[in-house]
């Protein structure tokens, strides 16, 4: 990687873990005259490319009837930050199929998230240190 991007990777802001398919809410900040203020932008990445400072990601909604679909740098100063509304389940990296699509075709099955039960990795450790689950 270029010796500048290494010096600078520890002033980039830290983003959450999100790829296409999941539903985000990015705070944007808008500048009217000299006030500043946060605007949210709900939809689905469709898109992420690139690495490093110069990576971005596309979010596609539909605002009354119409899709809008908006380009972010990942690490732009203007935005404030970015949720993770919903993880999707998808098979592409990228799914501009869904500029064609309308209606209920357009939705996303939810990927489910893998819960770890606290204390459950104790007891299988320790079932196997003591051989209590080898039959012997």
């Amino acid at each position: 990687m270029h010796p500048f991007i290494e010096t600078q990777k520890e002033w980039l802001p830290k983003v959450p873990a999100f790829r296409a398919g999941d539903t985000l809410r990015v705070n944007v900040r808008v500048r009217e005259g000299d006030k500043e203020r946060l605007q949210a932008f709900e939809g689905v990445c469709i898109a992420r490319r690139g690495s490093g400072v110069s990576a971005t990601f596309t979010v596609r909604k539909i605002s009354n009837g119409i899709g809008v679909e908006r380009i972010f740098p990942l690490h732009s100063p203007m935005i404030s930050e970015i949720l993770v509304v919903r993880r999707g389940r998808v098979r592409r990296a990228k799914l501009y199929y869904l500029r064609h699509l309308t209606g209920k075709a357009t939705r996303i099955r939810e990927r489910k998230a893998k819960v770890m039960v606290p204390g459950s990795e104790t007891i299988d450790t320790a079932a196997a240190e003591t051989g209590a689950g080898s039959g012997a």
